[in-house]
């Protein structure tokens, strides 16, 4: 692997080091969001093009360097914007970020991890090519696997582009629209002093609905292995 193909890793794992290192993730919290709520409102109201754009930009970055964000500015996109603005921002930076995340994966790293990885990720990296799309809507419909590992994953089993992409978008829709609509409430819950935790969000009656669009993406792939084997 040449420092050329390895630079955009290094600057990428330089970039969430300073980030932990300066606490930036700590300023993403709902704390951060409830104390800051009419500071944002206000700018979002007199720069609302100019905010948007810095919520797709600060997403972006945020699922580009890992950091543990993701739900907390789902919640606050839906507050600020509303609903359906507020799922399109978050949908666009998140895919946008994911992608970014692939690309330096797949450029810097794939070709060379593929090929000392062995005969168990060669036998996987072909049985993720055929079903590619389907396995990456499951992996982003269930809540259960980090998004930055299914970021990568497909990456590094040779998925290409422009099905991550699609595959990234309509997998994380649900899951958004639904943090996007509690969030789009959290002006009356702050106002009320309640107390707010993701945990309100994640009920089992949620997990269980995510992990059956899970399941669901994964018919296709069941139903054309049993034709195969039925030939």
């Amino acid at each position: 692997m040449t420092l050329k193909r390895l630079l955009p890793v290094l600057i990428l794992v330089a970039c969430a080091a300073a980030a932990y290192a300066l606490g930036l993730h700590k300023f993403l919290t709902l704390d951060a969001l409830r104390d800051n709520r009419g500071a944002l409102a206000a700018y979002v109201k007199d720069h609302y093009l100019l905010a948007a754009l810095a919520y797709m930009v600060l997403y972006t970055v945020a699922v580009a360097l890992s950091l543990p964000a993701g739900a907390v500015l789902t919640l606050a996109g839906g507050l600020l914007f509303g609903i359906p603005m507020g799922i399109v921002f978050t949908v666009l930076g998140a895919t946008l970020g994911a992608t970014a995340l692939f690309v330096i994966a797949r450029t810097a790293a794939g070709d060379t991890l593929r090929a000392t990885a062995g005969p168990f990720l060669a036998s996987m990296a072909d049985g993720f090519s055929k079903d590619a799309f389907n396995y990456l809507l499951f992996l982003r419909l269930v809540p259960a696997f980090p998004f930055w590992a299914v970021n990568l994953a497909p990456a590094l089993l040779g998925m290409k582009l422009v099905p991550y992409i699609v595959a990234t978008a309509i997998g994380i829709l649900p899951g958004t629209t639904v943090f996007s609509l509690f969030g789009a409430s959290l002006g009356e819950v702050f106002d009320k002093g309640g107390e707010v935790s993701l945990k309100s969000v994640l009920s089992p009656t949620l997990l269980a609905a995510l992990a059956g669009l899970g399941l669901l993406a994964l018919l296709p792939i069941v139903l054309r292995r049993w034709r195969e084997h039925q030939v």
